[in-house]
C-alpha cells in the first residue's frame, strides 16, 4: 500500500505489518527537489552542511569532490550511541517516520536513498539503535546514525530473528550498500523521528491502557462496594471537562446493571481514589489527547536542516529539529500517566485493607498466608519509581558544539523515560486488576454487570482465585500480560 500522504496515530497504529512504498507524485517530489540542489551546487555558494563542515565546522568549506565522503564522515562520526538497544517496534517506526519525512520533497534527498529505507522496512531489516546519544535538538543525531549506517553497509541490523553486521543482512536479501550524496547525510540524520517514534508508541499503549484504567477502577469499585453517585452525570455537568465527562460516563456503563452496584452501602462516602475516578481519570484522558495533536503535527513535519525550498528557490538553514515540543509534551504525558498508577495503587491499598467485609489481604486465612499483601508493597515501589521518572528532562539543557548548540531540548530523555513510566502504568494496573478479581469473588453470589463479568471470566481463564500463599509473580506476569489485550473486545462479548 502507499504510504498516506498525511499519517494519522490511528494509521500508525492499524499499520500492522503491511508492505509500503511511495507515491508517484511523493516520488517526483524528492526528484524535483534534488535536482534543484543539483543546481544550487553549480553556483559556487556555500550552504550549511552540504559544502561545509558541521555545527561549529560550519564555517569551513568542503569541496565539490569530497562531498559524498563528508556525508559518510558525518553518519559514521555521530554513531556514537549508547547504553540499551532501542526495541525493534520503535525503530520500525523510526524508518516509516523518516521515510515519511523525506517524502514531502524538502530534504534534498534522492530517491533511492528513501526507497532502500522502505525496503529495509518491508523486509525486516531493523538498524541496532541505541537509547543514548541525542539531545534532542540538532536532531536525534546518534539515534538516527545508527539507523542510517546500513545504507551503505555499516553498522548492525536484526534480520530473520538474528543480529548481524548490516553488510551480511543486506547480501542475505540481495541489496547492495549504496553511497550517499551531498545533503543525504545530514538530511537523513537532522529530524526528530527518535523522539516522535518513541512518542507514538506511548500514546498507543496510552490509550490502550486510559481504557482499561477506567475498566478496572469500575471492576474495584464494585468489588469494593463502592457508591455510583460520584459518576452521576449531573456532577460532570456542572464541571464539564471532556475526559471528566467521558471517563464518568464509561462507568456508568459498565456499572449498569450490577447486583452489587444496588446493595445497600453503610458509608456517607468513599475515599477520593474511588469518588474521583472521575476527575483524575478524565484529566489523564484530555492530556492524551493534547498530546496526540502535538505529535500528530510531528510526524507531518518537516524537520531537518537545511531545508530546501524549490519552490521558492531558496536553501533556509532553520531550527526545525530543536525536540521542544515533543519535550515538554512527553514530560507531560509522563505525569499524567503517572497519575492512573498513583491513584490505581491506592484503590489495591483500600482493597486489601480488610474493609467492607473482605478479609485481610484478600486471604481467607489471613496470618497463616499474607495473601496480596506485598502486592500492594510492589505497587507502591512502582508508583514510586515513576514519581522519579517524572522529573521534567526538558527543563534540563547543555551547552553542545563549541557554543553554537547552545540550546538543546533532552527530549530524547523525555521520551524515553516516558516509554518506562507507561509500562510501570501497566504493571500498576495488573496488581489492581488482580486483587480486584480476588475481593469480586469474595463477594459471590453477588455478580457485577455482564460488561464486568466478561472482564472477569477472560481474566479467570489466565489467572485463577488465590486460596492460600504461593508465588504472586506469576500472576502478576500473567495480569500485565492480560492487559496487552483489547479491553473493547472483551468487555463486548
Amino acid at each position: 500500500m502507499e504510504l498516506p500522504e498525511h499519517l494519522t496515530l490511528s494509521f500508525l497504529e492499524a499499520k500492522s505489518e503491511n508492505l509500503f512504498s511511495l507515491s508517484e507524485s511523493a516520488l517526483a517530489r524528492i526528484s524535483a527537489n534534488r535536482t534543484y540542489l543539483d543546481n544550487k551546487l553549480k553556483d559556487g555558494q556555500t550552504y550549511y552542511g552540504i559544502n561545509t563542515g558541521f555545527g561549529s565546522l560550519c564555517n569551513v568549506r568542503i569541496e565539490s569532490e569530497d562531498l559524498a565522503q563528508l556525508q559518510e564522515n558525518l553518519v559514521c562520526s555521530h554513531a556514537c550511541g549508547m547504553g540499551d538497544e532501542v526495541p525493534e517496534e520503535i525503530v520500525r517506526l523510526m524508518l516509516l517516520l523518516k521515510v515519511h519525512g523525506l517524502s514531502q520533497g524538502y530534504s534534498g534527498v534522492r530517491t533511492d536513498k528513501v526507497k532502500r529505507l522502505i525496503d529495509f522496512y518491508n523486509l525486516g531489516i531493523t538498524p541496532v539503535v541505541y537509547e543514548l546519544g541525542s539531545l534532542g535538538a540538532s536532531g536525534d543525531l546518534a539515534p538516527l546514525a545508527h539507523m542510517s549506517l546500513p545504507l551503505f553497509g555499516k553498522g548492525w541490523v536484526r534480520y530473520k530473528g538474528e543480529k548481524m553486521a548490516a553488510a551480511e543482512a543486506l547480501k542475505a536479501a540481495g541489496l547492495e550498500p549504496i553511497a550517499l550524496a551531498a545533503k543525504e547525510g545530514l538530511a537523513l540524520l537532522n529530524g526528530t523521528q527518535f523522539m516522535s517514534s518513541y512518542s507514538v508508541w506511548a500514546l498507543m499503549a496510552a490509550r490502550k491502557l486510559m481504557l482499561w484504567a477506567d475498566v478496572i477502577s469500575a471492576l474495584s469499585a464494585d468489588a469494593f462496594m463502592v457508591k455510583d453517585e460520584p459518576f452521576n452525570a449531573a456532577i460532570q455537568r456542572v464541571r464539564p471537562h471532556k475526559g471528566q465527562v467521558a471517563t464518568a460516563a464509561r462507568i456508568r456503563r459498565l456499572l449498569a446493571g450490577s447486583q452489587i452496584k444496588q446493595m445497600p452501602k453503610e458509608q456517607v462516602q468513599d475515599p477520593y481514589s474511588f469518588r474521583c475516578i472521575p476527575q483524575v481519570h478524565g484529566a489523564t484522558a484530555d492530556v492524551i489527547d493534547m498530546v496526540s495533536g502535538v505529535v500528530e503535527t510531528e510526524v507531518n513535519s518537516v524537520t531537518d536542516n537545511p531545508i530546501i525550498f524549490s519552490d521558492e528557490d531558496a536553501i533556509m538553514s532553520g531550527g526545525n529539529f530543536h525536540g521542544q515540543p515533543l519535550a515538554l509534551h512527553a514530560d507531560f504525558l509522563a505525569i499524567a500517566m503517572a497519575e492512573l498508577a498513583n491513584i490505581s495503587e491506592r484503590r489495591t491499598y483500600l482493597m486489601i485493607s480488610g474493609q467492607r467485609g473482605l478479609p485481610a489481604f484478600l486471604t481467607p486465612h489471613a496470618g497463616l498466608n499474607s495473601g496480596f499483601m506485598i502486592a500492594q508493597y510492589t505497587a507502591a515501589g512502582i508508583v514510586s519509581q515513576n514519581k522519579q521518572y517524572c522529573t521534567p528532562a526538558s527543563v534540563d539543557s547543555i551547552v553542545s558544539s563549541n557554543g553554537q548548540e547552545d540550546h538543546v531540548s533532552m527530549g530524547s530523555n523525555a521520551v524515553t523515560k516516558l516509554r518506562k513510566v507507561v509500562m510501570n502504568v501497566q504493571r500498576v494496573l495488573a496488581i489492581e486488576l488482580l486483587v480486584a478479581a480476588q475481593a469480586l469473588e469474595l463477594r459471590r453470589p453477588l455478580k457485577s454487570s455482564s460488561a464486568l463479568e466478561n472482564v472477569f471470566d477472560a481474566f479467570r481463564k489466565e489467572v485463577s482465585f488465590m486460596t492460600h500463599d504461593e508465588i504472586l509473580h506469576n500472576k502478576l506476569i500473567a495480569a500485565e500480560r492480560f492487559l496487552d489485550r483489547d479491553a473493547i473486545e472483551i468487555i463486548g462479548k
